[in-house]
């Protein structure tokens, strides 16, 4: 994980927004004290929601309230 300082954030904010945006999580720090992290967004929710919907056009549901005539080992 890379550190920058505020001072240097200020001066390179568009090449350090290209290198988070690349995967790259940096912490900045003030007078040597770390006091946030830039880390890329997580689209993950995004991600999964997106694959649902894909998922949702060839899903097929079935009856799955209705009890069924099999008995289960676990109820024995």
């Amino acid at each position: 994980m890379d550190t920058i300082a505020v001072s240097d954030l200020r001066a390179n904010l568009m090449k350090i927004l290209k290198e988070i945006e690349h995967g790259s999580a940096i912490d900045i720090t003030s007078r040597g004290k770390v006091v946030a992290r830039l880390v890329p967004p997580d689209y993950s929710r995004e991600k999964a929601r997106d694959r649902l919907k894909e998922i949702q056009k060839t899903a097929v549901l079935g009856d799955i309230i209705s009890p069924i005539n099999v008995q289960w080992d676990g109820l024995q």
